[in-house]
């Protein structure tokens, strides 16, 4: 085959260092934003990013000439300068090092990109730890409690 066809969707959840509620409701649709143009410059278009005052959770394609560790690299990288330059209350701010991802089959991108639209509603019911451990296991990961929340 001389060309090369691939459509790899991922489902990314990060979180603030510590999982600090350091992202406001002011800056969150403009951190989005960012971030989504980050992503594009990337070739790994977010089809929606959503999330809560101490994480995020990005639907996007992977591009077929990046590995997923570099777009994740220059997403966290970019954004938290970013943040840093949102005033004074932000000037420590950082991701934490690792994160979760998660593939996401073409039959489930509707399902996912609702999960993520509605992140606001779904963690008033349930925790972000809950709902990472949910994750993990529904996509059969494996965690270790003693390192997965630092």
């Amino acid at each position: 085959m001389s060309q090369s066809l691939v459509n790899n969707h991922i489902h990314l959840v990060y979180s603030t260092k510590g999982r600090l509620p350091l992202i406001s409701q002011d800056v969150r649709d403009r951190l989005s934003g960012y971030q989504a143009g980050i992503f594009k410059q990337l070739d790994s278009p977010a089809i929606v990013i959503g999330g809560v005052e101490d994480h995020v959770h990005t639907l996007f394609r992977l591009s077929k000439n990046l590995p997923l560790i570099k777009v994740v690299e220059e997403v966290n990288k970019s954004s938290s300068k970013w943040m840093k330059s949102q005033g004074p209350l932000n000037h420590d701010f950082c991701w934490q090092t690792g994160y979760a991802a998660f593939s996401v089959s073409q039959s489930n991108l509707e399902t996912v990109e609702d999960y993520i639209k509605r992140q606001q509603e779904h963690h008033q019911k349930s925790s972000f730890q809950d709902d990472l451990r949910a994750l993990c296991t529904r996509h059969q990961i494996e965690w270790d409690e003693r390192y997965i929340w630092d």
